[in-house]
């Protein structure tokens, strides 16, 4: 039987840069939700309520570039439904408020330490209720480089990202307690050396948009090119799908031709895919918790 869903705010520090940044965490519970204000939206969640007796494994979703979180907040709240505790990191200067990192090496370094630094502040909020060994991520779009970068991708920056237009590598440290990865529409262009994704051995749902117009095929084709057991990849192509398909939907004040992540290609149902989405991946990640569990 589904649970329901409690929400509380953490705040992240990361001490080696000086910063803090928010994790909106949800997660089961026994007290009932009810229509709760999260930032522009509204989800049927519990504030601050007792989580339930784990334990349980978690799992952090990665926004995109300029992004935020909350663009997949239904796909957390269904997953906290069904016994995951769901991270939602907001990327230090890289959220549709400040952008400022944005095509820097700093983000490129700093996202996936951050996802790290969110399982430990999960680990150290929720104590004995979480698997500590069993983590999943889930990343759109360059949040599909972070989560690459933290399961063993060793990414090297592009020209335009350095003053002196010579990539480099870019310094990422890989996490073991990442145990599973869902990439939607991920970006992958910084793993295009020959043995970038080598290192990679979890699990991998890939799922791509069909008329995807901001990370085509071959990014998808980096990845099954690029790790060392392309079997561990599961990748299917969403018919009619768009780069921003993967999103909740927005509301209807929200939607329109002026504001692109609202938008899909024509016949597109956003919110009918939602269902179908959140089943997958659900399904996905349950199928590798019990591997993990029977090993």
């Amino acid at each position: 039987m589904p649970n329901f869903v409690g929400c509380r705010t953490l705040e992240i520090a990361d001490e080696a840069l000086g910063l803090t940044f928010p994790l909106l965490v949800l997660y089961p519970s026994s007290t009932p939700g009810r229509p709760e204000a999260i930032g522009p939206y509204t989800l049927d969640v519990a504030l601050d309520a007792p989580i339930n007796p784990g334990p349980f494994p978690m799992v952090l979703i990665s926004h995109g570039t300029g992004g935020s979180p909350l663009t997949h907040r239904l796909l957390a709240h269904y997953l906290a439904r069904h016994g995951f505790v769901v991270g939602l990191p907001r990327h230090h200067a890289n959220h549709r408020d400040d952008n400022s990192w944005h095509n820097t090496p700093n983000n490129l370094v700093a996202r996936p330490r951050h996802l790290s630094l969110a399982i430990d502040g999960l680990l150290a909020a929720f104590g004995a209720v979480l698997r500590p060994d069993w983590v999943a991520l889930v990343g759109h779009s360059l949040g599909g480089y972070t989560a690459l970068a933290l399961a063993g991708g060793l990414p090297g920056s592009l020209p335009h990202e350095h003053a002196d237009g010579t990539p480099q590598p870019i310094p990422v440290v890989p996490d073991a307690r990442v145990r599973a990865l869902v990439l939607l529409a991920p970006a992958t262009v910084w793993y295009r050396a020959a043995a970038a994704l080598r290192n990679v051995h979890a699990p991998i749902l890939l799922l791509t948009g069909e008329k995807d117009e901001w990370t085509p095929d071959f990014h998808a084709q980096i990845v099954l090119n690029g790790v060392a057991d392309r079997q561990r990849v599961q990748h299917r192509i969403v018919e009619n799908a768009g780069h921003y398909s993967f999103l909740s939907p927005f509301p209807a004040a929200r939607t329109g031709p002026a504001f692109p992540p609202s938008q899909d290609p024509p016949g597109f149902d956003r919110a009918q895919f939602q269902g179908e989405l959140q089943a997958e991946i659900l399904k996905f990640l349950a199928q590798h918790l019990e591997r993990a569990a029977a090993e």
